[in-house]
C-alpha cells in the first residue's frame, strides 16, 4: 500500500510554517526530502507511519498530526481538484473523487453514505487501528479544508468519527475541528448535512470533465503498471534466495503466461532483464 507524495509535500510545507526541524525528522525516519519535490513519487505507507512516529519524537508533541493539520496548505492544482470543479455539483465531484482516490493513497477505501438529511464521507482503512493517528487526523482536516474551498465554505462537518481510543486531552480537537467528535467508532468518517451535495459547481464544464477523467485514467493506468513491476521485483527477490530466476518461473508465480509478463513490463517501460539486474 502506497501514498502519493503530495500528502508528504503538504505536511512538509505546514511543518516549515511551524518552524519544525523537518530535516531531523527525515534523518530519523529515512525519508528523503526529494520525495516531497517529486509529484509523481509514491511512498510505501510503512514509511509514512515511520515519518509520523519520528515527527512525534522530534517535536515531543503527542498531537503532532492534529497540530500540523491546522497549518496544512490547501490541496489544489491536482487532477482530483479539476474533477471536482468540472463536475455538475459537489456531490458528483465527490463521487468522482472517491473513484480516483487511489491517485492519492491506497490505504483507505472511501465511500459516501446518505441517510435522509445527513451524509457521511467514510474512510474505511485497510489497516484498521494500525493506521497512524497523526496521518489520519492530518488527512481528515486537510479534506475538510478542501471541501470547504470547493463549496465556498458551505461544507461544514457536523460530526467527526475516529476508530481509535479517545485521547486524554480533547481541547485542540474541539478547537480545530469545531464539531461533535466521537471515538471508538467502526470507521473514520466526516459527517455533514446532505443538502451540500446538490450544490452546483460554478466551474462545471462537460468537455473539461471528459478531459480530466481521461487524465485521471492515464494516471491510474501508470500506477497499475508500477504495481506490476513492484510485484515482479518482490517475486524475483524471493526466488533469488533459493534458486535461479527465470521469466517463466516469475510468470508462473503470477499465474500468467511469459508472453503476458513480457508485454506488461514493456508497457511499464522496463524488461525482465532490467529488473533482474
Amino acid at each position: 500500500m502506497r501514498d502519493g507524495s503530495i500528502l508528504l509535500r503538504l505536511v512538509h510545507e505546514a511543518m516549515l510554517q511551524m518552524d519544525i526541524d523537518v530535516n531531523s525528522i527525515y534523518r530519523k525516519c529515512g525519508v528523503t526530502l526529494s520525495l516531497t519535490e517529486n509529484k509523481h513519487a509514491r511512498l510505501e505507507h510503512h514509511a509514512n507511519r515511520v515519518f509520523w512516529q519520528a515527527a512525534e519524537e522530534v517535536t515531543q508533541d503527542p498531537y503532532i498530526g492534529l497540530h500540523v493539520a491546522e497549518y496544512i496548505p490547501l490541496y489544489n492544482g491536482q487532477v482530483l481538484e479539476y474533477l471536482f470543479l468540472s463536475s455538475p455539483s459537489f456531490g458528483e465531484g465527490l463521487k468522482r473523487g472517491i473513484s480516483y482516490q487511489r491517485l492519492i493513497t491506497d490505504v483507505a477505501q472511501s465511500y459516501l453514505e446518505v441517510n435522509g438529511d445527513q451524509a457521511s464521507f467514510v474512510l474505511d482503512t485497510k489497516m484498521g487501528a494500525n493506521l497512524s493517528r497523526h496521518f489520519n487526523e492530518c488527512s481528515i482536516v486537510g479534506m475538510i479544508k478542501f471541501f470547504k474551498n470547493l463549496t465556498d465554505n458551505k461544507f461544514t462537518p457536523t460530526r467527526i468519527e475516529f476508530i481509535y481510543d479517545e485521547p486524554e486531552d480533547l481541547t485542540d480537537y474541539h478547537r480545530i475541528l469545531g464539531c461533535d467528535i466521537r471515538f471508538n467508532q467502526p470507521h473514520n468518517a466526516i459527517c455533514f448535512e446532505a443538502d451540500v451535495l446538490s450544490m452546483k459547481s460554478v466551474h462545471a464544464e462537460p468537455e473539461l470533465l471528459k478531459l480530466h477523467e481521461k487524465v485521471a485514467e492515464e494516471h491510474l493506468a501508470r500506477l497499475e503498471q508500477e504495481d506490476s513491476v513492484l510485484e515482479v521485483k518482490k517475486i524475483v527477490g524471493e526466488l533469488l534466495e533459493n534458486q535461479e530466476v527465470s521469466l517463466d518461473l516469475v510468470a508462473d508465480k503470477l499465474n500468467i503466461t511469459p508472453r503476458a509478463l513480457r508485454s506488461t513490463l514493456t508497457l511499464a517501460n522496463t524488461s525482465f532483464n532490467q529488473i533482474l539486474s
